[in-house]
């Protein structure tokens, strides 16, 4: 396993981390209420301007190469996130979550989803450094999960044939109604779920599916576990500002998921050829980067199919 930091930067990370979630729910939004598009604007930028200072940091402390490491893996990691945004909006319409809610759900999603990937990024880098032919199988894993997302189209999920769901609800006691923002209730001396904990279940669950594609993308950037970790954690705290951000503009990027998928796929080409030639990080830096703004130029220019109306179209709820 390789990384680049010594204990001091690590507890130096962490303990940014913890201070600023802490001041997130602590102080931002301790109560619950809605985050209009505008807030989540300014935190988006707030988010991004500390992973740049963060980036600088990186830069300052171990050299050019590792600096362009962490700023591609950061872009790389904040486009999928956006596809994990798409989701989120489809889960929060699904059990009809009152908006004043959906902040504390991804506080505490995300707060999870800092320990899982955790888990994710040691096993991973672990396997990779005692088996490398493991690289190309996640070179061919990532080509064949950017085909996947061309080729399925925007179908919309399922979530009543979610296992995760359907076995939460079997072994879990849950409330019919929300409870404010109360992911449990006690009712005649017994505990509850309220549907709010069955939607953070879910929201998990689906993290952890994203992470099995975000986190080998990395890899194909760099093995260094301080980088892989940090600049997925970076995009991952600032998932939820992003989140209130894109859902005022899902219907007008329609096709970022596009360009998500490509950027996967050149990440698998570029594993698989390594041997052969390898990208500098430079050139690396500038496929992401442009893909990203294409991709998002041509959402903004050509519009959106339109969604074929039927006479036998069920009203909306």
């Amino acid at each position: 396993m390789t990384s680049t930091a010594s204990p001091l930067v690590w507890t130096l990370f962490v303990a940014v981390v913890v201070t600023v979630l802490a001041l997130d729910l602590g102080v931002f939004h301790r109560s619950a209420r809605r985050v209009h598009m505008r807030e989540g604007a300014v935190w988006v930028a707030v988010w991004v301007g500390l992973a740049m200072a963060f980036n600088a940091f990186v830069f300052y402390r171990f050299g050019n190469e590792r600096g362009l490491n962490f700023l591609q893996a950061y872009l790389l990691e904040q486009a999928l996130s956006v596809d994990n945004v798409f989701v989120f909006i489809f889960i929060f319409s699904y059990f009809r979550v009152p908006e004043a809610f959906q902040h504390r759900v991804l506080f505490w999603g995300i707060l999870g989803a800092v320990l899982t990937r955790g888990v994710f990024v040691v096993a991973g880098v672990a396997l990779i450094s005692r088996f490398h032919w493991i690289m190309y199988g996640l070179g061919v894993f990532l080509i064949a999960t950017a085909v996947k997302m061309l080729t399925k189209g925007d179908e919309d999920l399922d979530l009543s044939k979610n296992r995760i769901l359907r076995l939460f609800r079997r072994l879990v006691p849950t409330t019919e109604h929300y409870e404010g923002a109360k992911f449990t209730v006690v009712r005649n001396g017994r505990r509850f779920a309220t549907p709010l904990l069955a939607v953070l279940v879910v929201v998990e669950a689906t993290d952890v599916m994203f992470a099995v594609d975000s986190i080998p993308a990395v890899f194909g950037v760099t093995t260094d576990v301080f980088i892989v970790y940090t600049s997925n954690i970076f995009a991952v705290l600032g998932l939820r500002s992003l989140f209130f951000l894109v859902a005022g503009l899902v219907s007008k990027l329609h096709l970022l998921k596009h360009g998500v998928a490509l950027i996967l796929a050149f990440i698998g080409v570029k594993i698989l050829i390594e041997p052969i030639y390898r990208f500098s990080e430079v050139l690396s830096l500038s496929v992401l980067a442009g893909i990203l703004i294409i991709s998002t130029i041509l959402s903004l220019v050509i519009p959106p199919k339109a969604e074929p109306v039927t006479d036998d179209a069920p009203p909306k709820a």
